[in-house]
């Protein structure tokens, strides 16, 4: 019993070395993965959370992935590039056999494996918090969104800057949208607005307080 706990735990020590060291995957660039940013994450400058942060990705963008490395993935559109986590990265592009990004890391038998690669798997629908603030790229709350919760805020929007044309505030949070980056020249709402009228299109920062 004791010689299987060792070898157990040697399997594991062994299987987080790996992880840690794993090499580079890069994608052909035929077949670079299109895919979607799931939530609000920062852009980072190399592959770690010890890398400085050069921008955010805001839930809902597109971005190109390059290539992939412990557990982040390079990232690339007209506006931005970078290191995002690929925790926060799902396919986009429906059947049309680009690949998404994925990752895999277990123990069995003969020692632990360890892979980064690319899949056909659908991606996470995700939806909003009962209390999310969302914005909207179209009036009436239709079109593309993202959402931030209290707390949360946006120095610049990136690929939605300029594209906000309706707010949904369920639990009446105070809202400040501003048409400069770094919340200048703002706007507070602490109702839904369904029509931004002549703020519409105009916001490049967000925050919620």
């Amino acid at each position: 019993m004791r010689r299987q706990t060792r070898k157990l735990l040697l399997n594991i020590a062994t299987g987080i070395a790996v992880a840690m060291a794993a090499t580079v995957v890069f994608l052909p660039a035929t077949q670079a993965a299109q895919a979607q940013a799931t939530a609000n994450v920062n852009v980072r400058s190399g592959p770690g959370t010890n890398y400085r942060v050069v921008d955010t990705l805001v839930r809902g963008t597109s971005v190109e992935v390059g290539s992939c490395s412990r557990n982040f993935c390079e990232v690339r559109n007209r506006r931005t590039s970078g290191w995002v986590s690929a925790s926060y990265l799902s396919r986009t592009g429906g059947n049309n056999g680009q690949p998404s990004v994925n990752f895999g890391f277990s123990v069995g038998p003969n020692g632990p494996s360890f892979s980064i690669g690319t899949g056909n798997q659908r991606p996470p629908v995700v939806r909003p918090v009962d209390r999310d603030v969302c914005f909207y790229d179209r009036s009436r709350y239709r079109g593309q969104r993202f959402c931030l919760s209290r707390g949360q805020s946006l120095r610049n929007l990136g690929d939605f800057a300029n594209r906000i044309s309706s707010i949904r505030n369920p639990a009446g949070l105070r809202v400040d949208v501003c048409a400069r980056p770094r919340f200048r020249d703002c706007r507070t709402y602490t109702t839904s607005a369904s029509n931004l009228r002549n703020f519409n299109n105009t916001i490049v920062s967000a925050r919620v307080r």
